[in-house]
């Protein structure tokens, strides 16, 4: 996947640019971090056209942007920055949350102001030395015109949660990389900047944009002043259904809120065909019911429903979001803790069911890795019939232990059943 650019981006951007100097780190030629040896991802073979804004990307930052770069141009004074940001008190309030992610699971964070310039961030070591290697530091300046196609630079200039792969990055020490990005608006709608986790291609998760736009909304509902619950629209699907918008309950029909949940799991969106598959499986139902049902959940949210693509537009609160959040930080206490039963049980959708038996497949593998006899009781009352996650607490509670009896009761009825 090297230079995958190179065969969609006409010639006449590249005149003169691979010639010209790249933006060089301040290290000598023999220092071993020089290079960051990660291999890119494997090519497909059959060479797919890249995603739209991804080519569109290439065209703007190809014309001004060496690939050849290997570290981000530098501000000096990022501390003043930082600490005038209106982001810094709600990041700073979840930090500890954004560290245990990082460090847990492999990630760099980094948060950036609305023009780019990353103002804060935290790695485990690993991601933090390769970060430094290519300047994903405070002062690195990731907008398209420093350092072409990224995901930084694509949330900024589309206002949308944005993911850039391997070599889908334009310059050529990232291709090392899989980034997950969303913005960070006020309660106006200004964007203030952008909250990024990024890792190594080879670690690539579907959950982690799911964990940027739940950090992302956290953010927001701090800047706003008010808990998350009460901060926008908030959407509770899991044993049971329930949308609330400024924390006054708004009425949907079943197939509505399947739909929003939908939208609330899939933050990249749907095309109209997938998410009428989706919905619909393979029955005769127009499109047109598909269209009034989503032109309905528009006016039920505000709005934040896109064209073409369907898509949230802003960040909104969903527990099911929440759940896969804690499920990719390696969080089961509270993923546990979130899962207040199935997702909209007694839904037979399509893609509500596939979704369904992926979160209850991720809690129950997350409690039966977990060595925690009070994490698997509790999901153990969640999951009366579960016979494994009953044993699961019996090898892990103490002979003398008197809740021994709970997990023997629920055990010796999961097998009479």
């Amino acid at each position: 996947m090297e230079r995958q650019w190179a065969r969609w981006v006409p010639d006449a951007h590249l005149d003169g640019l691979d010639s010209g100097r790249s933006a060089r780190c301040d290290r000598t030629p023999s220092d071993p971090g020089d290079c960051d040896t990660t291999a890119s991802a494997p090519a497909e073979s059959d060479n797919p056209p890249p995603r739209a804004e991804v080519a569109q990307s290439w065209l703007r930052s190809r014309a001004v942007v060496d690939p050849a770069t290997d570290c981000a141009p530098a501000v000096s004074d990022v501390a003043s920055s930082w600490a005038s940001s209106p982001l810094r008190g709600p990041v700073g309030e979840l930090s500890e949350q954004l560290h245990s992610i990082t460090h847990d699971a492999g990630f760099v964070a980094a948060v950036t102001d609305e023009a780019g310039t990353i103002l804060w961030s935290d790695g485990g070591p690993v991601m933090r030395r390769r970060a430094e290697r290519v300047g994903f530091t405070p002062g690195g300046r990731w907008d398209e015109d420093h350092m072409g196609t990224n995901a930084l630079s694509l949330a900024l200039h589309t206002g949308r949660p944005s993911s850039v792969f391997s070599a889908e990055h334009l310059v050529e020490a990232l291709h090392g990389w899989v980034c997950y990005c969303a913005p960070i608006r006020a309660a106006d709608g200004r964007q203030l900047g952008v909250l990024d986790l990024s890792t190594t291609w080879d670690r690539s998760h579907p959950l982690a944009m799911s964990t940027v736009l739940s950090l992302t909304a956290a953010v927001e509902a701090k800047l706003q002043g008010a808990t998350g619950a009460e901060a926008g629209v908030r959407l509770r699907c899991l044993g049971a259904a329930e949308l609330s918008r400024a924390g006054r309950p708004v009425r949907l029909r079943r197939r509505q809120l399947e739909i929003l949940t939908l939208l609330a799991l899939e933050p990249e969106g749907f095309t109209p065909e997938r998410l009428h598959l989706a919905v619909y499986g393979d029955r005769a139902t127009g499109s047109s019911t598909l269209k009034a049902d989503v032109s309905h959940l528009r006016r039920a949210t505000g709005g934040e429903i896109s064209n073409r693509v369907y898509r949230l537009t802003t960040p909104m609160r969903c527990d099911a979001s929440d759940l896969l959040a804690a499920l990719a930080a390696g969080d089961a206490a509270t993923a546990v803790r979130l899962y207040r039963g199935p997702l909209l049980p007694g839904s037979q959708t399509p893609g509500i069911v596939e979704w369904r038996e992926y979160l209850e497949v991720g809690v129950r593998t997350a409690v039966l890795s977990c060595p925690d006899a009070a994490l698997a009781l509790e999901y153990g009352a969640k999951a009366l019939g579960d016979i494994a996650v009953h044993e699961h607490a019996l090898r892990l509670l103490p002979s003398a232990d008197a809740r021994r009896a709970v997990a023997a009761a629920r055990l010796h009825t999961a097998l009479r059943d």
